[in-house]
């Protein structure tokens, strides 16, 4: 496996689930995290246990993001990963929903993760290179039912991912979607934990996105612009 020691690391929604997975993990390999995430107390907490640094994160908001990103160079030095992972849902069926919950769900995560790479860039090109991986979903596959703006937005974020490694690929930065299907995680639905379709008759655990998320950072090296599923077999029907 390819060194990540040393490398500056950002991860926003690092707090909790898939995002703390990954970033427990990157640490562990010796990169130099930054837990992004509007939780404080808690994106604070696993920082000090993980000698990783905590910065608060609103992804929707454009200066904090500006903000963030100047000090971490500052104090870490140049961004060569990125892991624009933070996303929330809210029940948006089509007859139905607000527009607040829309707005709200697509100013998060897929706004959120635009900022996210046009913040980073300058950073990464200094850097000499660098990956971003984007945290989409099976629902950037397939449509699903009752959550439109999260369909949307994880849809946009997989089309967005590969119209920036277009962009970037000329300054050695190379761009990921990741699509996780049923991961046991706070922000999955509350109740029982039975297969949702998936080959695999179980639901998947936030380390295993994880590794996926080092593997596509620090060995996929020639894999720029592309979908890798981790869904236990749900998109293979």
């Amino acid at each position: 496996m390819t060194d990540v020691t040393g490398r500056v690391a950002i991860i926003t929604g690092g707090a909790s689930g898939i995002g703390e997975a990954t970033a427990r993990l990157l640490a562990s390999e010796g990169a130099l995290v930054v837990i992004a995430d509007v939780d404080d107390d808690r994106g604070s907490a696993l920082a000090a246990s993980i000698g990783a640094t905590y910065a608060h994160l609103d992804v929707a908001d454009e200066d904090n993001w500006a903000r963030m990103v100047a000090s971490v160079v500052a104090e870490l030095g140049d961004i060569s990963i990125l892991v624009n992972n933070a996303g929330v849902a809210a029940s948006t069926p089509i007859a139905t929903a607000s527009t607040a919950d829309w707005n709200r769900v697509i100013a998060v995560n897929l706004t959120g993760t635009f900022f996210g790479m046009r913040a980073v860039a300058a950073s990464m090109k200094a850097a000499g290179g660098g990956a971003i991986i984007n945290t989409s979903s099976v629902a950037g596959l397939v449509g699903t039912p009752g959550i439109s703006a999260y369909v949307a937005s994880k849809w946009g974020i997989r089309g967005l991912t590969k119209s920036a490694a277009m962009d970037l690929g000329p300054d050695n930065i190379r761009v990921l979607s990741v699509h996780p299907g049923a991961i046991d995680t706070p922000m999955s639905p509350a109740g029982d934990r039975k297969p949702g379709g998936q080959i695999i008759p179980r639901w998947g655990q936030p380390e295993e996105v994880a590794r996926m998320i080092l593997f596509l950072a620090a060995d996929a090296t020639f894999s720029t612009g592309s979908e890798f599923v981790i869904d236990g077999g749900f998109t293979a029907r």
